[in-house]
Order: C-alpha cells, then structure tokens, then sequence
C-alpha cells in the first residue's frame, strides 16, 4: 500500500512535517526496515517505548516515522496523540483502499496460522493474494497486515486472534471481513475466557461480522464441533461447513510415515484426490476450511488440491527434522494448547521408531483448568508409549523427569539415535525452539 504524506496525515488524523514522499512499506519493528525501501516506521509504546528506535530506524533506511511526542529528524514525521490508534487508523484506511478485495478472517481455538498459510496458496491459484506474516493476529497485526498489503491485492487472508470477548469484534471494525473461518473451539486461553462456551462467544463475533449472503457474505464453520456449527445462526451470510458432517469432507484418509496425509475431497464443488503439504493428520480439517472458503470465491477444485500440496507454511508447525545420528525431531514450537498438544502427541506415535521421547513445554493460559489439562496430556502420553521430559512444568505431574533449562532437557533426552523420534512443544513462552536448534 502506497501514500503520499498528505495522504498519511489524513488518513491518521496527524500533522506532518517534512518532505513530501511516497511510502511504500510499513513496519512497527526496526529490523525490517533495511530490507523494505521506503518504510514507514509506526513506534509503539509496550514494555519498551517505539519512540527509542526511531533513531535506529531512520539509520536503517526509513523514511518516515509517526510520533506521539517530539523527534530530532529530517525524515517526515507524521505527529499524533497515539501511535497505536494512529496504526489501527491506517488499516482502517488501508481496507478502504481495498474494497474490491475479498478479506478472508480466520479465527479458532487452533488452527488459524496453518490454515491461513493453506488458504493463502489455494487463493494465489487465480488471485492476487497477500496474508498476514507468521501469527500476527491481533490489534498491531491486523492493521499491519491490511496496511501492508499491495494496491491490487484481490484476496487478504487475515487471521484474528483474541484474549476475550469483544476483540474479535474490534479486529472486524477493522478489517471488515467478506468471508469468516472458525476453524474450531477448545480449551485455550479459557484463563482468559472463562470457559469455552465464553470462547465460543468471542470467536462467533467474527461470524456475526460479515456481510449478508446477498452482499458476498461466507461463512465457514466445522460441522463436527457444535459450539461452532451453531455460529450459523449469528449470520445473514450463507454458510458452507467443512469437517466430517460437513459440505466440504475428506474420505480415504491416509497417512505416511512423514506424517503427510492423502485423503480425498468430496464438496458440492466436485470431488478430487489431495494430497496435503504439511504434517498431521489433523491438519486434514484446516486443508478443508481453506477449501470450503476458496470455492465458493470461484477458485476451481483441481487448482486448489494442487496448491495445497505446496504451500509456504510458518516455522516452528509440525515441521520434521532429521538429527545428524538420524533421528526424527518434529518440531512442533511455535505454540501450543490442549488440543495441539495432543494431536502432537498422536503424530510422534505414528512416526515409526523404537524410543520415543517428547520434551514438553507448560500449556499457557488454562486458568483453572491447568493442572488437570497438564496432566491428562502426561497421560496420554504415557498411553501412547511416549516418555515425557516436562520443561519447567511442574503440573505435568509425578513419574516424569522435570527440567528447568535446555541444557538439563538435552541430558535428560540422552543420546538420540536412527531409531529415536522426539516431539518438542509448549506454549510459547517455553521457547522450546532452542532445544532443535542445539539437537
């Protein structure tokens, strides 16, 4: 997206001094600005205050910058009372800028980011497509990702995430979405919620959003999960839903030893056999929300099962790894809930080896449900013959190791050999990242 600085200053309510340029990118992070010319750097204020890098970022190559106080630069400064309201401003604008465009929301208890990277491919078969990076999904990413978006872009895929009710419906005041993915409800961030009938509340907001059926209006729900089946009536939109019971289903799954799964789609659209770019067979329903939103925008069958063969996923999901002894790491990081957690768990069964070990990281945000969902996850795993290295998680319980750094997690893993498969995963907090990195 592109403004002069007249432009920008309208479009935020600000006073701009400086040279009168064109921006072409932008950007709350520092870092980004050498690789994109033209950069406008928005600083928010959070545990550290953005004011503070605008030094660096203007050294770096950016030639404008908001401020909500005074700044020492030749460079265009755009003045506002709030540089966060004055971000959420400019997506506010940026979507204007794009009212031909379909704007795709996906929220969920999980599932949004890898069903977000799939949708995206399926949608740059035949649209100009951009999508938010990695999980920027609340009030920074959202505007980030509309402002970032091309001029010409036809389809915007933006995930939304929420800490309680109401954000959804923010992020949608803002994005305005055409077409909504709820891709499922469970028990995550319920210290937040309260319960998951309260997450089915906030997550149902991006539903009750969209547009009538007669304005293009699309709902996508998971037919098998009844909390969301049930958003169907919050909307005037028309609904399509994917899952089992679904309009948009999978038969004839199957799935490797590289955990890739095949299955066939059977959709009103037609039927085709798919085989799917990411690891888990539980991935096999976020492959048939992006279907279920694609089709009915016009993107043909075969085009879009083949486009899910090859999608460009963020790191840190379900990715498997080979150690240099020739052991299998799945790499599963970025994040995690109950629900993630056990379909993991699942998947480092299903990988063929003779010791299987998962080191786990805690599960974030359960509120009261906490020790008891650490637990069951200890239990499952035990079921599955699956031993746990817990990493600074106490409420995995008894009759595991527990660790407290990365180094005492390699130790108590030991030695892994060709025969050996590993899981890492917590929440994010846990950065378990690092233990694939050093294995």
């Amino acid at each position: 997206m592109r403004w002069t600085r007249d432009q920008l200053a309208a479009a935020v309510n600000g006073v701009a001094t400086g040279p009168d340029i064109t921006i072409e990118w932008v950007t709350q992070d520092s870092r980004e600005v050498a690789d994109n010319a033209g950069s406008l750097f928005i600083p928010l204020i959070a545990e550290r205050d953005g004011h503070d890098f605008i030094g660096s970022a203007i050294a770096a190559g950016a030639v404008a910058t908001f401020a909500a106080r005074s700044v020492d630069t030749d460079g265009l400064v755009i003045r506002v009372d709030d540089t966060a309201a004055a971000l959420t401003a400019l997506g506010v604008d940026a979507r204007r800028r794009l009212e031909g465009a379909d704007v795709i929301g996906i929220t969920g208890s999980v599932g949004k980011t890898t069903t977000k990277d799939l949708l995206a491919a399926v949608l740059r078969t035949s649209r100009r497509t951009h999508a938010n990076a990695r999980s920027f999904n609340n009030e920074i990413g959202v505007p980030l990702t509309l402002a970032q978006a091309p001029e010409d872009a036809e389809a915007v895929v933006i995930e939304m995430g929420a800490r309680g009710v109401g954000h959804i419906a923010e992020l949608c005041a803002v994005a305005r979405p055409t077409v909504g993915i709820v891709t499922t409800v469970g028990s995550a961030h319920t210290s937040e919620f309260g319960s998951i009938e309260t997450v089915a509340d906030g997550k149902g907001e991006l539903i009750e959003a969209l547009p009538r059926e007669a304005d293009g209006g699309v709902a996508v729900l998971n037919a098998d999960v009844p909390l969301v089946a049930a958003m169907a009536g919050r909307t005037d939109a028309s609904v399509v839903t994917f899952g089992q019971g679904g309009d948009v289903r999978a038969t004839n799954i199957v799935l490797d030893d590289e955990l890739v799964p095949s299955f066939t789609v059977e959709s009103p659209w037609g039927s085709a056999p798919a085989r799917l770019g990411a690891r888990g067979i539980h991935l096999v329903d976020n492959a048939l929300a992006a279907l279920a939103a694609a089709l009915p925008l016009g993107v043909s069958l075969l085009d879009a099962v083949a486009a899910l063969a090859a999608p460009v996923l963020s790191p840190m999901r379900m990715a498997l790894r080979t150690t240099e002894s020739g052991a299998r790491v799945l790499d599963d990081t970025y994040n995690a809930n109950p629900m993630s957690m056990a379909a993991a768990l699942r998947s480092l069964a299903h990988i063929p080896a003779t010791r299987r070990v998962a080191v786990l990281g805690v599960l974030a945000e359960l509120g009261d449900e906490s020790a008891s969902e650490h637990r069951r996850m200890a239990s499952l795993a035990a079921d599955l013959g699956i031993r746990v290295v817990a990493f600074d998680a106490p409420e995995y319980g008894d009759g595991i190791d527990h660790v407290d750094t990365i180094e005492t997690a390699l130790d108590a893993v030991g030695p892994l050999g060709a025969s050996d498969a590993l899981l890492a995963k917590g929440s994010r907090v846990a950065g378990l990242e690092r233990l694939v990195d050093l294995l």
